[in-house]
């Protein structure tokens, strides 16, 4: 089963193999291009190629989305505020009589020219939120479940409840469009002068800076929030119904008393941190009624989610420290990007009526890791060609011994091994990793090597089996989807006057013992490292322990601000090449910078666009 996710943003392709999660890959790492959203032709060859299995060979192709379904809800909702939105209408009807609406035809047509193969008679499409809901139930460690699915909008839905069980899986329930968690979240990224569909991170990350003031005004007037988490949006405050913006500008200026953030060029402010810590308090307030409501009605002990709200790991760290849910499992890919492994699991179980195999490990996801990966020769061959000076360990533990070396030495290494992360974190395949025990690595990574913005913070990278032992949490949390608090023995504590501080004033005040992992809260995203499905990264951070007594590295994704995260080792020797990282480690190859005869690229970080 070929699952595809395309045209609208996050485009990916998934493999499953008698059941069997074999691949998945984003289309964005393969063109460089962020969020693409093209027929994703690289990333269904790379999986062909990493599975062995010729395209002809498929036996179904399954899309994550009802293009005729997303059409009637374009045309009731113009025609529900005609005259008004006739720009917006005449922009997208175009598209959509040329390519979008007929996505059958299209479908069929691209396969056939890139992989001369007709599927006419393969072809199924699965809904948006079903598809959202397969990813996080199927592959879970639950014979039954909760599923819950927050987004912006599929084709009419929001957001929807559903339970699954063994092979079954239903939605119950649902809220449709123009209400949505997602959408509102996205219209505040926006006013706050960051890109909506990429910027909802940095939202959640400036938060922690503010004051969530705005909270009550956010449900008084926008937001009807009901106590059972159902809700409803009012229209006049948005324009992304008929227009070509998120927001009603003048509304929403009127109600906070601050004009919209205009991007890249005005500094963020005090009120801006409060905007964000206020969109995040409601968010997490209605995630939690939802939830709540879910586990009083059905009284089942275990909760999956997914869906692009379902990657805001505060919201998640809540929800599981309300201890409604005995466990809790996030698809990793909880964007667009999933949905093509929901499709084709969805297709799988309810179309050719699979039995479903719970995965006595972890879960069925593999770690996330289900990407490309390269062989030593190959990356031995590629770092020659590209004029990389290099030395090559002999064994995986005296690489692991070396790069333990370098990071408590405080170096900055880029980390690449084994096969891409699938979803939007960087898991320790992908990474850029440095000592966590620095009160400048914080600083270094976000300005010297991200080249983004200073507040953005990083996630802990722990062995699962210490966990517990430096954050509040019991919990794996293998695809760094749950926040949790840093424990009170390994916090440094604020002397008064630090208190009386405001907003990034907070930022280069050590908060405990890692203080590049920790954020202003106190809070981390924390990432569980397993020895099953990561063992190399595991080794790593255990080697780093036996140096320094701490079972952390704080890790990031290996890219530049608005580049994809790396996928080959060519993206890996010219990110390296130029930023401020002083080591890379690709396989066995160990590539320090004070070796390179190839000159540092000091026009590395403006080749990509803005995120």
């Amino acid at each position: 089963m070929l699952g595809i996710s395309a045209f609208y943003h996050d485009s990916a392709a998934a493999l499953i193999v008698d059941g069997e999660i074999v691949a998945a890959a984003q289309e964005e790492r393969f063109t460089r291009i962020k969020h693409d959203d093209a027929f994703p032709v690289n990333a269904i060859k790379s999986i062909l190629e990493k599975s062995g299995i010729r395209a002809g060979e498929i036996d179904a192709v399954a899309f994550y989305d009802k293009p005729f379904l997303t059409f009637e809800r374009l045309l009731e909702s113009y025609a529900a505020i005609a005259p008004r939105g006739i720009r917006s209408f005449a922009r997208a009807m175009p598209l959509w009589v040329k390519e979008k609406l007929f996505q059958r035809k299209n479908i069929v047509r691209l396969f056939k020219d890139h992989f001369d193969v007709d599927i006419a008679d393969r072809l199924r499409f699965s809904e948006h939120h079903y598809s959202h809901a397969a990813s996080a139930f199927y592959p879970s460690p639950f014979d039954e479940a909760i599923v819950v699915t927050v987004d912006g909008v599929g084709e009419w839905a929001t957001t929807t409840i559903g339970i699954g069980k063994k092979n079954d899986l239903k939605i119950i329930k649902e809220i449709n469009f123009p209400h949505s968690l997602g959408l509102l979240y996205s219209a505040f990224t926006y006013y706050l002068g960051f890109k909506v569909n990429s910027g909802e991170y940095k939202v959640m990350g400036l938060a922690p800076y503010g004051v969530p003031r705005f909270k009550d005004l956010i449900l008084e007037h926008i937001l009807d929030l009901k106590p059972d988490g159902s809700f409803r949006l009012d229209p006049a405050w948005f324009n992304f119904i008929g227009g070509l913006t998120m927001t009603n500008d003048r509304k929403f200026e009127e109600l906070f008393k601050v004009p919209r953030r205009r991007p890249e060029h005005e500094q963020l402010s005090q009120v801006h941190m409060d905007l964000a810590a206020s969109i995040q308090a409601v968010t997490e307030e209605a995630m939690l009624r939802i939830t709540d409501y879910v586990a009083a009605e059905y009284g089942i002990p275990n909760l999956c989610l997914a869906g692009g709200v379902a990657l805001n790991c505060v919201a998640n760290g809540k929800i599981l420290k309300r201890g409604k849910f005995r466990r809790i499992w996030i698809q990793p890919a909880a964007g667009d990007a999933g949905g093509s492994l929901g499709a084709a699991l969805a297709v799988w179980h309810n179309e050719f009526s699979k039995q479903r195999i719970v995965p006595a490990a972890l879960d069925g996801m593999k770690g996330a890791y289900l990407g490309t990966e390269f062989s030593q020769t190959e990356i031995e061959k590629r770092l020659t060609r590209l004029g990389a000076v290099y030395d090559v360990a002999e064994t995986d533990e005296a690489l692991v011994a070396i790069c333990a070396d370098h990071l408590a030495a405080g170096k900055y290494m880029g980390w690449f091994q084994g096969a891409m992360e699938f979803g939007p974190r960087a898991l320790g395949a992908r990474s850029i990793i440095a000592d966590p025990r620095s009160p400048e690595t914080q600083k270094d990574l976000n300005l010297k090597i991200k080249y983004r913005e200073s507040f953005r913070p990083f996630a802990p990278a722990v062995l699962a089996e210490h966990v517990s032992e430096y954050f509040e949490i019991e919990a794996e949390s293998p695809y760094m989807l749950l926040v949790s608090n840093i424990n009170e023995k390994h916090r440094i504590r604020m002397a008064p006057e630090e208190e009386g501080l405001f907003g990034i004033e907070k930022l280069n005040i050590a908060r405990s013992i890692v203080p590049a992992v920790t954020h202003v809260d106190y809070s981390a995203r924390v990432q569980t490292v397993h020895r099953e499905t990561n063992p190399l990264f595991h080794a790593l951070i255990d080697r780093f322990k036996q140096k320094t007594d701490i079972p952390v590295l704080a890790n990031t994704s290996f890219n530049v601000r608005g580049e994809p995260i790396v996928c080959t080792p060519e993206d890996a020797f010219r990110c390296f090449m130029g930023t401020g990282l002083d080591t890379l480690v690709i396989g066995r190859c160990i590539v320090e910078k004070s070796k390179q005869v190839v000159q540092f690229n000091e026009e590395y970080r403006y080749e990509y666009e803005l995120d």
